[in-house]
Formats: C-alpha cells, structure tokens, sequence
C-alpha cells in the first residue's frame, strides 16, 4: 500500500532575532514542494557565518518570518518535485542555492525553487558540493556575467584566498588573465600560488601604489570597506566589482572606472557549468571543519574562532 511521507523532520532553527546562541535543533514541520519547486533530502549545508545579519534571513518583504532555518548552500538528493518540474526527478542527486530569504538547508528537508538546483555529478561530494555553490557561483558569476576579462587582461583581487576569492583566484587564472592577488600572511601567499595566482602581494592595510596599478579590472573579495587604493589601481576606463556593498561613486569618477556591486543569483545555466567544473577536477574546494546537524549550533558558534584552515564550515545530514 501507499505510504504518507514523513510530516516531520529535524532542523536547526531560531526563533527570534539574534546570532548562534539563538539557534535550536528541534522536530519542524517538513516543507512542501510547490508546483515548480523540488524538496531535497539534505545531505550537506554549508555555512556563510555572516547570514544571521542578512536583514533577508530574519524577513521576506518586510514580513517576519521566524522560526527560521538557516544556511542556503546545499547538497542532496530530490526527494519530492511539484507538478511542474519536468527536468528534475525523485532520486536525482543535486546541489544549489536556496533564496536567501527562504529557510534554509540546517535540517533533513529543504524545498528550493528548481531554477536554483543542478544535478550533481556522482564524483562530486555532497560536502564539495555543498561547500563551493555560494562562494564558487559568486566569483563564477563575477567574471563571466560582472566583468569583459578575456585572457591576457590583468587581474587584481582583494583577498585572493578568502571564501570567494579562492576561487576568483582560480578562475582568473583558468580565464588566461594575469592574477594578481593580495594577502596578509607569508602562509596565504603560498596558497595564492598554488591556485594559480601570477603576482602575490603580501600587503598592510595600504600596499604600494607601485605594486598595484593599471588592471583591467579588479574586485573586492574582503568583505568591508573598499579601500581608496582599489580604485586608483584600475587603469581609466577599467572596471571595478564589488561584493558586499555598494561601491563609491565619487571615488569611481575621481579615477574613470567603471564600479559596480552585484549579489549572486542562482541560475540553472551557471550552477550546469560549475558542476562540470568542479566533477573535472579544475576547482580547488576546500573544507575548513564538519559538525552534524545536532550540533548546528556550535557549527555557527565556531565562527567567532580561528578556523583549523581554510574554506568553508559544513553541517553533514545522517
């Protein structure tokens, strides 16, 4: 006979506004596909530790939306489609980007729109996976869809071995360009070489305006304010990419480049061409730790510490 699906699952949930010590693992309703949307069966969630800030965790148009689960890199396998899903199907084996304003992938269960999901190769693991959507989609996206690089451009990348700059580094260099990136330890620049960067700068919070000066474009991959300095070292008429914030229009006409900021959007074609990327072997994923779900909590609590090394903190679903 039929049997009902499960009506409940386990999650990592928060109630109300704060930061991890808000955070519960707890029996939750278990999401619903709508018509075009897939339910996943988690099997990784990757964290950006950042996210219990986004004003988009906490609300959707202004609306709250507590109890919420968080993170939105995912790994997985298709457990449920909507009706109108036609090139997904129960058992596929995917990885995406939930909306950052829909709860995330901290539990059993997810439900994803299936424009933000891509079949993922059996090669890949789902803790690669998982790990590199958020921070490989954006740099991916960065180049191909935020910039005109083509090889034998030049490069330069603000913390070239950072989350998204780790692999700006690498896809700069699998472009053809000439990378430069900096960085603010002997270690990193090792790194930085060994992802291909062609230049490593090891820079105080204001390098040399010698070591950097006339890149065809240049991007921000640290996070906080872009320093004056990035933009003088774009030559006139380049472009400057800015991750996390808009960038300064004053200080982008002061030095004729282009400056523009961008937050990434999960697109079956992009997330197609970064799982043929990665199940080729030409992406470096690197994992800094694992917790399992019942210690979601101490997951995100690990964030306020140095990290064992780099990459990202993933939560692994039994």
């Amino acid at each position: 006979m039929d049997v009902e699906p499960a009506t409940a699952m386990m999650a990592l949930r928060a109630h109300e506004r704060g930061g991890p010590e808000r955070l519960v693992y707890e029996e939750a309703p278990r999401p619903i596909p709508g018509p075009d949307e897939v339910c996943v069966a988690v099997r990784a969630a990757a964290i950006t530790f950042a996210e219990l800030t986004w004003p988009e965790t906490w609300e959707s148009a202004g609306i709250d939306r507590t109890p919420v689960i968080p993170s939105h890199e995912f790994a997985g396998v298709v457990a449920e489609v909507g009706p109108d899903v036609i090139d997904l199907t129960v058992g596929d084996s995917v990885f995406g980007l939930v909306p950052f304003d829909r709860d995330g992938a901290a539990a059993e269960f997810v439900v994803v729109p299936s424009a933000c999901v891509a079949r993922k190769e059996a090669t890949v693991s789902d803790v690669d996976a998982a790990a590199a959507v958020l921070p490989a989609l954006t740099a991916w996206e960065a180049l191909r869809d935020q910039t005109h690089l083509v090889a034998g451009q030049r490069l330069l990348i603000r913390g070239g071995t950072g989350a998204v700059g780790a692999f700006l580094t690498q896809f700069g260099h699998q472009i053809g360009a000439e990378v430069t990136v900096t960085v603010t330890s002997a270690l990193a620049e090792a790194r930085a070489r060994k992802l291909g960067a062609d230049h490593v700068v090891v820079s105080t919070p204001h390098p040399e305006a010698r070591d950097l000066q006339a890149f065809d474009v240049a991007i921000d991959a640290v996070g906080d304010e872009v320093p004056e300095w990035m933009y003088a070292a774009v030559r006139p008429g380049g472009q400057l990419i800015v991750l996390q914030e808009p960038p300064s229009q004053e200080l982008a006409d002061k030095y004729g480049v282009s400056a523009a900021f961008f937050v990434v959007h999960a697109r079956r074609e992009r997330l197609d061409e970064l799982a043929a990327l990665i199940a080729a072997g030409h992406v470096e994923v690197a994992i800094a730790q694992t917790f399992p779900l019942s210690a979601g909590k101490a997951a995100y609590e690990s964030g306020s510490r140095p990290k064992p090394g780099p990459g990202k903190t993933v939560i692994l679903v039994p």
